[in-house]
């Protein structure tokens, strides 16, 4: 094991953070048979190409072109988080009647948490988002046909997005991969960027739900600006001098 070459064992690093999700220093350093510090510096590597970004006493995989995420492990990280993260993005519905719902898991539980008490018409290109809407009361719900994309079960290219062209929406949820100061919203897929920077184009008003390690997270499409949110929704793990400095590009910064 000891006799890795440090592109090795980084690779090896990958592989196990985008299978598991995370990576402890201490394990990787019994499992490749080197030193802790010896660990650290080839996360400080990977950090600096991209890869990862480290955490404390470890690191998580960033998702890029090459390495996206499916639902299904999204429903099964940091839920009560994004339960807490949903249940205040909803609440800053206001007066909105028409609604887009982005793909992803915490869309997903936006979608849930909407009041079923009104009128509502939810636009989505979501297959999950829609199938747990679709039996509710009061609410109408438009699937944007397309192309399904297997890990995701939501769909994308000219199709959808020409159909959410046709529309003026009150109010657009969006999700991402990543969001900086510096790069805006990123996702790993073209066809999923062109899908969000449609929705913003056709919302008035648009709202960022997102878990804290998704804050300082860069991916390969850019497709939004922080300007241009009208509301950032996360929790309190991330810091409150952090979103201060979002908040100073433009949106309001929501902590719960």
């Amino acid at each position: 094991m000891a006799t890795r070459t440090a592109e090795e064992r980084q690779r090896e690093i990958v592989r196990v953070a985008r299978a598991t999700g995370s990576v402890d220093v201490t394990a990787l350093a019994a499992e490749l048979g080197v030193a802790k510090e010896t660990v650290r510096r080839d996360l400080r590597a990977l950090e600096d190409h991209g890869l990862i970004r480290r955490t404390h006493g470890g690191a998580y995989p960033v998702e890029s072109a090459g390495f996206e995420t499916t639902l299904a492990f999204r429903a099964t990280s940091h839920v009560p988080e994004k339960r807490r993260i949903a249940a205040a993005a909803a609440g800053l519905l206001g007066d909105a009647e028409t609604v887009f719902v982005d793909e992803g898991f915490t869309p997903q539980l936006i979608a849930e948490a909407l009041p079923r008490d009104r009128p509502l018409t939810v636009v989505t290109a979501s297959l999950p988002v829609a199938g747990a809407l679709a039996g509710a009361e009061n609410v109408s719900v438009l699937l944007l046909g397309g192309r399904v994309r297997a890990g995701t079960l939501a769909t994308v290219d000219h199709w959808t997005t020409k159909m959410l062209a046709g529309f003026v929406l009150d109010l657009a949820y969006v999700g991402a991969n990543g969001i900086s100061r510096e790069h805006g919203l990123t996702t790993p897929d073209p066809a999923v960027g062109e899908v969000k920077a449609q929705a913003m184009r056709a919302a008035r008003r648009t709202v960022f739900a997102g878990v804290h390690t998704k804050f300082g997270a860069v991916s390969f499409c850019r497709f939004a600006d922080v300007g241009a949110l009208e509301a950032i929704v996360t929790s309190t793990l991330l810091p409150a001098a952090e979103a201060h400095r979002y908040s100073l590009l433009g949106p309001q910064v929501v902590r719960v």
